[in-house]
């Protein structure tokens, strides 16, 4: 049996070392009885410390996948262990047969390798992909994104964003949409999701009846400046009015004595109990109508597309 290991890899070279040798047991690779390659050998061949060889060759054996005879080596067991069933090793005996199958048909494992990464890189896309600088209005978005469909998703800054997509579609704003596309590999088709109208969303509440304190509460600093604006020009007096930043200690404190708190989504779920919340979705329906279209097409079987 071929062994390999990737060095600077996230598993460790040990866990590398036992899924090897079980799915070699899993595919007929390693018979009953084979007896493996000592640790000093192992360590030496592959340039490995001999504790890193000798903690995957005593997991194998708590595993009962291998067993160790005294003055001889290590052996593989007569019989594979017994154990419910679990998704991994599922899937390692489907990996395990593939193996088997393209060892039958004379497929060497650089060839194999190769195939298997075309087809990864065919596979569709299995989440979005919310790439925003803003930290606060990003876990906005994302919980936005996350609430309108079922699809996964997964967010991250320009800092770091991806280099490869990995199966992720890029979704971004307007104003991020230039500088996302430097980032990405030339020619990714980013999702651009556009902001509700501030105006139109709060035209059901005006004007603004007199006499009455309304809250305003975000962790988005920008969502504060803009619905003051709004607000201000909408007839609100600026007393009637109470900011909250919900990044700061005590945020919540006078919320209750208002009529309503105009918040984002996020924050609607954190004001205090028998507060009346007006949330304000920063996606625009037309976005999220978007995305829901792009999730069903995605979710489609291959063959009636």
């Amino acid at each position: 049996m071929q062994l390999w290991f990737a060095r600077g890899s996230e598993v460790s070279i040990r866990e590398q070392l036992v899924t090897q040798v079980v799915l070699g047991i899993l595919s007929d690779d390693l018979a009953p009885g084979q007896r493996l390659p000592s640790t000093r050998e192992l360590a030496r061949r592959f340039h490995l410390h001999p504790n890193t060889v000798s903690a995957g060759y005593r997991q194998l054996q708590r595993d009962r996948w291998v067993e160790f005879r005294r003055g001889s080596g290590v052996y593989i067991r007569a019989t594979k262990p017994e154990m419910p069933p679990t998704p991994a090793l599922a899937l390692d005996q489907t990996i395990a047969r593939l193996f088997r199958s393209a060892r039958k048909l004379g497929v060497s494992l650089p060839a194999l390798r190769s195939r298997l990464r075309q087809w990864l890189e065919l596979q569709p896309p299995d989440h979005f992909l919310l790439v925003e600088p803003d930290e606060e209005l990003r876990r906005i978005l994302a919980a936005e994104i996350a609430r309108a469909v079922k699809f996964p998703v997964q967010s991250c800054g320009t800092e770091d964003c991806p280099k490869t997509l990995e199966g992720g579609i890029p979704v971004v704003l307007p104003n991020r949409v230039a500088t996302v596309k430097t980032l990405l590999p030339a020619g990714t088709e980013l999702l651009t999701l556009q902001v509700s109208s501030v105006p139109a969303s709060l035209m059901g509440y005006l004007p603004a009846p007199a006499g009455i304190l309304v809250g305003v509460a975000s962790r988005w600093a920008e969502f504060l400046k803009v619905a003051r604006a709004v607000l201000n020009a909408a007839g609100f007096h600026p007393d009637s009015l109470v900011f909250r930043d919900a990044r700061e200690a005590n945020w919540q404190r006078g919320l209750k004595q208002t009529a309503a708190v105009v918040c984002d989504s996020l924050t609607a779920a954190e004001l205090p109990a028998g507060c009346r919340a007006i949330p304000f979705s920063l996606l625009s329906e037309a976005s999220i109508e978007e995305l829901r279209r792009y999730e069903e097409f995605i979710s489609q079987p291959l063959g009636s597309l």
